[in-house]
């Protein structure tokens, strides 16, 4: 480390608080519901979208018709958007 700029060595030798946060969160974890939250996410849009069609409109929410297929495509997107920020 010793071929390091100036600017860049004197970072290393002040020990700043913002820069000892910025770390820890760099190198967080998830919490524990993150898991558990992206899985159901995942398995209730797949069910909501088989049950409708299973059942020929009349389930989950009848009175919605084709909407049920945005309601489980949208539970899967936000299944899916959790799984990118899995680390």
């Amino acid at each position: 480390m010793t071929n390091l700029p100036p600017e860049l060595r004197d970072a290393e030798e002040h020990d700043d608080p913002r820069r000892a946060e910025i770390q820890s969160q760099a190198a967080g974890v998830n919490p524990r519901w993150f898991v558990p939250l992206m899985v159901g996410l995942l398995v209730v849009g797949i069910l909501w979208v088989v049950v409708y069609y299973v059942t020929q409109g009349q389930y989950p929410i009848g009175s919605i018709g084709q909407w049920n297929v945005a309601v489980g495509m949208g539970l899967l997107m936000s299944g899916f958007v959790l799984a990118t920020r899995w680390q």
